[in-house]
């Protein structure tokens, strides 16, 4: 009897009657009826202003400026096609947008589907109308689906459109998409020819605060100026619309014949680069399908970023395009790597090659396909192919011509992928012990402070050097971590080797800080790293090591201040009640002739190592803050481009000396054997 009781009422139903749908939970059920009279038939324009987010994303900041692109777009459509040489933009105090060409200015004759209404009409107030569905009037455009100055237009509260066409110039206007009248012929054109649209976006859209913002307007008039040499673009704006602390110009001619080049030389300013030169170049796609060009740089402080571009629409989100220059970039420098028998730059991926660079990539295409109306990624599989083979041969060729600028590249992306695989490997271990206190090495005698401020580690050569440093440390502030013997060259090690060295895991365990991409400074547990060698030349070559791994695998720890050379002493001098402590040579024949002038026979002990030194002495001479030396590591700032020869040279004799080739290692001895005055065997 169940099925025959209404509990929506509570009271029975009549036999019969089938039971109600049931509401959703926790909402009433929506009454009313549902027939052909509730569907609803837009024409014209009406969808563009009731849905403007199907068209320009919405209807915030970025939405409002995406329709000066869509006006700007069918200018620059002019000129790629070789028909317009200058554009006019300019934005007026009283919110109008005025774009301006000397093109062929849009048809005014007749449509020929509907011959009450001009071409220019029809554009205007028509969705997917215009001459670019083919290819006979356009061979690549930005605009393609016949809907962006339609969409402007209903988007508009006040649209004017002029034309001059034919020694003819006509004007019609339109309010929120709609003709306020017919097309008219005002008179001659006298050497005037192109198409201005003029309009204002309708605050009932946008909201009655919604401003175009003049810098970011310019800066996407520059954009499309690097993008096209070919094209001049006029700028001028309303002072009255430029705030003060805005360095936007109020007038400027943007032409710009080196593209891309010059863009990207604008846009690196005085940062250093790993090459002295970008990779710079322009090539027709074959069978007449279009061109592509691009620029590359890679700063040295790797703060890298893409801008790419499809027939001069910015494609925010990317695509097939950049995807192509990814791939092609990176199996260009394995091929040439593969060629100078360079097997670790072979690993490489796209993420080492491109990552981290400042890229700019223009596609012209013929029918791009885009996602979406405001065009803002490109979804096209033959763009992919295309542009990958382009930048491959290029690569290969660019590196091939230069051999110290390949070597240069070759060991900034290896660089890039040791650090990405640290950090994977961090990552991992952070995976491993997420549920687990951090245990450190057995052999490290940590401080008892809690907090890093003011605390050090010692690394220190063997056990020996390491029981007498740890008697010599105070407690609260001095950490010991002793090192066995000489470590891994990381110079010369691969990746698999790193991982399974226990005294660089150890060492990496102790300081806490990552490496590679997956450092950071905030985890670093002490202030100060110390490296503490014996003062001869076995204790220089370990110091060497460990400086190589810190400025291979953390050079933001050098950077930042932490890493110092202790500077203990190789001789003792006594006289009677008198010691002093000498660190070499040199430094003993001062003493001699000052401290010890005319004081008959000196005692002069040599330290065969740290281990042999009385605590009270280590700690006298070597740790003591109060009466030690400190030597700071310091490494050029990789930010700044006028330090970018000093990188270079670093990393050049860092390779040379710790790398792989023994070549170099011998031309370096030749070419400074003269230098070395007094030897320590």
């Amino acid at each position: 009897m169940a099925d025959l009781f209404d509990t929506a009422k509570g009271k029975p139903r009549a036999k019969g009657k089938a039971p109600a749908a049931p509401a959703p939970a926790g909402r009433a059920p929506r009454g009313g009826s549902y027939s052909a009279k509730d569907i609803e038939v837009l024409e014209g324009l009406e969808p563009v202003r009731r849905r403007p987010g199907m068209y320009i994303g919405g209807t915030d900041e970025r939405a409002l400026h995406h329709l000066v692109a869509e006006v700007l777009d069918n200018a620059m459509d002019e000129a790629v096609a070789g028909q317009a040489s200058w554009i006019e933009l300019s934005l007026d105090a009283d919110g109008y947008c005025t774009v301006r060409d000397n093109g062929r200015g849009i048809p005014v004759d007749p449509h020929p589907r509907d011959k009450k209404k001009s071409a220019l009409e029809v554009i205007l107030t028509t969705l997917h109308s215009g001459a670019k569905f083919g290819d006979k009037v356009y061979n690549t455009s930005g605009g393609l689906h016949g809907v962006g100055v339609s969409v402007v237009n209903a988007l508009s509260d006040h649209l004017i459109a002029e034309v001059a066409r034919d020694q003819e110039l006509w004007r019609q206007e339109f309010a929120r998409g709609a003709p306020k009248g017919k097309l008219k012929k005002i008179g001659p054109a006298r050497n005037r020819r192109g198409t201005e649209i003029r309009f204002h976006p309708d605050p009932e859209i946008f909201g009655k605060e919604a401003r175009l913002k003049p810098g970011r307007v310019y800066r996407m008039a520059r954009a499309k100026a690097y993008l096209f040499g070919g094209v001049e673009i006029r700028w001028s704006c309303d002072p009255k619309l430029i705030a003060r602390d805005d360095d936007t110009p109020a007038k400027e001619t943007l032409h710009f014949e080196g593209g891309l080049r010059e863009f990207l030389d604008h846009t690196m300013g005085e940062r250093a680069m790993a090459t002295e030169t970008p990779f710079a170049e322009a090539h027709d796609l074959p069978g007449d399908e279009g061109r592509v060009e691009w620029a590359i740089a890679w700063p040295l402080d790797e703060d890298g970023v893409i801008h790419s571009y499809c027939n001069t629409v910015p494609t925010v989100e990317g695509g097939s395009h950049e995807s192509g220059l990814r791939s092609g970039l990176a199996k260009g420098i394995r091929n040439h790597a593969a060629l100078v028998k360079n097997r670790k730059a072979q690993n490489i991926t796209a993420e080492d090659a491109a990552d981290g660079a400042l890229i700019l990539l223009s596609l012209f295409i013929r029918e791009p396909q885009f996602q979406g109306q405001t065009k803002e990624k490109l979804v096209m599989a033959d763009a992919q192919r295309l542009v990958e083979a382009s930048v491959r041969d290029h690569v290969e060729h660019w590196l091939s011509a230069d051999k110290s600028r390949a070597d240069d590249l070759l060991d900034h992306v290896t660089r890039r992928m040791d650090a990405r695989l640290a950090k994977r490997e961090t990552k991992e271990l952070q995976r491993k012990t997420a549920t687990r206190k951090v245990r450190l090495p057995g052999k490290l005698a940590d401080c008892t402070r809690d907090s890093r401020e003011g605390t050090e580690i010692f690394l220190v050569e063997g056990d020996s050097a390491g029981g007498s440093a740890k008697q010599a440390r105070k407690r609260e502030t001095q950490a010991i971590l002793p090192l066995r013997g000489k470590i891994l060259n990381v110079a010369s090690a691969g990746r698999d080797k790193l991982k399974a060295n226990q005294e660089i895991q150890d060492l990496l365990q102790a300081l806490g800080c990552g490496s590679g991409d997956a450092y950071r400074d905030e985890n670093l547990r002490y202030e100060r790293v110390i490296i503490m060698t014996d003062a001869d030349v076995d204790g220089a070559h370990i110091a060497s090591l460990l400086m190589t791994f810190f400025y291979k695998e953390m050079p933001e720890l050098i950077a930042n201040g932490h890493l110092y050379l202790a500077m203990p002493p190789l001789y003792r001098l006594t006289k009677g009640g008198t010691t002093v402590y000498a660190r070499d040579d040199a430094d003993k024949d001062r003493i001699l002739k000052s401290v010890f002038k005319d004081s008959g026979k000196v005692e002069i002990g040599r330290f065969k190592g740290l281990g042999e030194m009385m605590a009270h002495q280590l700690r006298e001479t070597t740790m003591d803050p109060a009466k030690r030396t400190l030597i700071r590591v310091q490494i050029p700032d990789r930010a700044k481009k006028e330090d970018a020869a000093e990188v270079k040279r670093t990393l050049k004799l860092v390779d040379a000396l710790m790398g792989r080739n023994p070549e170099l290692r011998l031309k370096f001895i030749q070419e400074h054997a003269p230098e070395a005055t007094e030897l320590d065997v």
